[in-house]
């Protein structure tokens, strides 16, 4: 098994299948603090977010709610979503989709079914983030991708989804309102998503 900590401490030399990464990460005692996913062939660990992530995802979700279609949910609660073409299974940060999705005793739930996903970069995450996840959300059907940027203070926002990740997208500083496509067709205002005061000059790490 190849094992990655915030992905420059790699361990392990055999590749595996992506079903027995699965098994793996079934069996793997994630240590406190971080979350697992499975990203190009190797187990990869996560330190959680900071504090102030909650209240940016918080706020996305009470935006976006009033806009889901009818018996979807729109949730931050750590789930593990399986794309078996790209072999990727990603926790994302936000995460909307059918709620039939969830009454399943699997922990591995299907990724094609998501119709919203947001994720929140960390200096560890920040390049999956905006390359393989937006591939494989893209060629999942995924129909729309939010990005917020948390080093860069920006929301990027992609829909139109193909075979090769998504075909548009758009980009707005923190701070501005965000156009939001369908099914959502609203706007996302992102005033208040930078970092606290306090740490304005010490950019998070998670």
């Amino acid at each position: 098994m190849t094992l990655m900590t915030e992905r420059p401490t790699i361990s392990g030399t055999e590749p595996r299948s992506f079903e027995a990464l699965l098994d793996d990460l079934d069996e793997l005692i994630v240590p406190d603090g971080y979350k697992a996913e499975i990203i190009s062939g190797s187990i990869v660990l996560s330190p959680w977010s900071k504090g102030y992530y909650e209240d940016v995802m918080e706020v996305v979700r009470d935006q976006l709610r009033p806009h889901l279609p009818e018996g979807h949910r729109i949730s931050s609660s750590p789930f593990l979503y399986v794309f078996p073409g790209d072999e990727r299974a990603f926790g994302p940060d936000i995460h909307a989709a059918p709620r039939q999705v969830s009454r399943t005793s699997s922990n591995r739930l299907d990724g094609e079914a998501l119709v919203f996903v947001g994720e929140l970069t960390s200096t560890s995450t920040r390049d999956d983030d905006l390359t393989d996840k937006v591939r494989v959300y893209g060629r999942a059907g995924v129909p729309v991708y939010l990005v917020l940027d948390m080093q860069e203070e920006q929301a990027t926002v992609f829909w139109t989804p193909s075979a090769k990740g998504y075909e548009s997208h758009c980009t707005r500083p923190f701070g501005e309102k965000l156009p939001m496509p369908a099914p959502f067709d609203c706007t996302l205002d992102t005033d208040g998503f930078q970092a606290p005061a306090e740490e304005a000059d010490d950019q998070p790490d998670a």
